[in-house]
């Protein structure tokens, strides 16, 4: 497990489906992601069984409040190639009373010490929806920078929207 100053991250268990489920049923929580298609609990819960163990290609871990040890999101380190020394970065607070609290960026700090620190990664980049101005301004809270934009990358409600791909370099984390 690995400590922040708000959150713990920790590996995802069985019982960890239900909260997935909820989350990714909830539009509010899953407005700027692309879900994929609806399934049922039990289907989420036998994909979450059967998906492959964390590893250096990808690191997939709930988010949990410290003192109360409440899963509240997921925070996930995925396509890391050690040849060129980056990977991509996901995050997901899927409990809404939750937002606003400073987790996503206690989070986030957790996860880039340690693909920067265990995993001597160079960079870790992601892409966010150029409308969610509150996860950009979570990304540029913790050092990530904007480096381009993927005009019409993301659909939702019948609007398109842009991405923008920001990145984070070792030594750059605040």
């Amino acid at each position: 497990m690995f400590t922040g100053t708000k959150v713990r991250l920790r590996p995802l268990e069985p019982d960890d489906a239900p909260s997935l489920w909820r989350w990714g049923a909830d539009p509010e929580v899953v407005r700027w992601m692309n879900a994929g298609y609806p399934e049922s609990l039990a289907q989420l819960t036998r994909r979450h069984l059967e998906r492959d163990t964390n590893s250096y290609a990808t690191t997939l871990l709930g988010i949990e409040t410290l003192g109360d040890d409440k899963l509240v999101g997921a925070i996930r380190l995925r396509d890391a190639q050690p040849e060129l020394g980056m990977a991509q970065l996901d995050l997901w607070i899927g409990e809404k009373d939750q937002w606003g609290r400073g987790l996503a960026s206690d989070a986030m700090r957790v996860m880039c010490r340690y693909g920067f620190e265990e995993m001597r990664l160079h960079r870790i980049e992601l892409w966010v929806v150029a409308d969610n101005v509150a996860a950009r301004r979570v990304y540029e809270k913790v050092g990530f920078v904007q480096e381009g934009v993927a005009r019409d990358g993301f659909r939702r409600g019948g609007k398109w929207h842009d991405m923008v791909m920001m990145g984070l370099l070792e030594g750059e984390l605040r």
